[in-house]
């Protein structure tokens, strides 16, 4: 089982090609992409034998289809979803055997957002500036997947893993992420400090790869004057003009010119990749600097 191509047979809502990301480019305002959810991309490596670092399909909630032309070990993590192999269910979270020029099927997520599909071998898209992860805000790296399109497998170079239970977190009932505050909370009112901390925010539809948007009550900034545009990192919590909080992810600008009330810890993250429209958002400031 090694090498070989991959065919998509249905590319479903938006799945992308990633890895661990693009990193050690920010200076030339290139994002670091890669997975959103990093330990549900890993696990799903360790399960069929990938290093960490080799490439997945991140599906976006409707899953995707796919057949290879070698017998290969693929398995399917993140977001649980009803898993078939030529129409017969097959296991979620586990190495799954699929014959040559088998389909497998990854439906409609019954909860969360994005699942993870590995490939024995992974995904051996030309790297792009050290890495094969699409990047949909400055458009580096493959192409978010279409049906037909042929992609190439790596060689195989490790074992599958049989494990009996795999202990996974699952994707949340209400998202709660503790922020540091900083660097620009002394550019907003006590008053929306405290309603960063004790109200009640809602994913937004308009969400991305880009960021985590908020609906919800506005955050008050007591400093009007414009700002020159200075780096932005992941999970930073940038309040625009319209005083709704946006958390950024893989995707995010390198820069920025709007105000940052605090940062979400990046461990903190891949909960908020699983984080669907109208999912309740708690934020928890933290004024220490660590």
């Amino acid at each position: 089982m090694s090498g070989g191509k991959l065919e998509v047979v249905r590319a479903g809502a938006l799945t992308t090609i990633q890895d661990l990301g693009r990193f050690g480019h920010a200076s030339l305002g290139v994002p670091r992409s890669g997975a959103l959810d990093q330990p549900a991309h890993r696990l799903a490596n360790r399960l069929v034998g990938n290093p960490a670092d080799a490439a997945t399909l991140e599906t976006t909630l409707t899953g995707v289809a796919v057949r290879t032309t070698h017998a290969a070990i693929v398995a399917v993590t993140g977001a649980p979803a009803p898993v078939r192999v030529n129409g017969r269910p097959a296991a979620w979270a586990s190495a799954v055997h699929l014959p040559a020029g088998a389909v497998l099927e990854v439906g409609t997520v019954t909860s969360g957002l994005r699942s993870y599909v590995a490939i024995s071998g992974g995904v051996a898209v030309p790297p792009v500036l050290g890495s094969r992860s699409t990047d949909l805000l400055s458009g580096l790296g493959p192409a978010p997947l279409r049906g037909g399109e042929t992609l190439p497998l790596g060689e195989v170079v490790g074992s599958p893993l049989h494990a009996d239970t795999v202990v996974w977190q699952g994707p949340p009932q209400e998202l709660v992420l503790p922020v540091l505050l900083g660097p620009r909370d002394d550019w907003f009112t006590t008053t929306a400090v405290n309603t960063l901390a004790t109200a009640r925010f809602r994913v937004s539809p308009n969400s991305n790869r880009i960021a985590l948007r908020m609906d919800g009550p506005t955050l008050e900034r007591a400093v009007h004057r414009e700002m020159p545009s200075e780096g932005m990192v992941v999970g930073a919590v940038q309040v625009p003009p319209d005083g709704k909080p946006v958390v950024f992810l893989a995707d995010c600008p390198t820069t920025g010119g709007y105000p940052v009330i605090g940062v979400v810890p990046e461990n903190r993250l891949p909960t908020a990749a699983q984080a669907v429209p109208g999912l309740q958002v708690r934020f928890v400031p933290d004024r220490r600097r660590h």
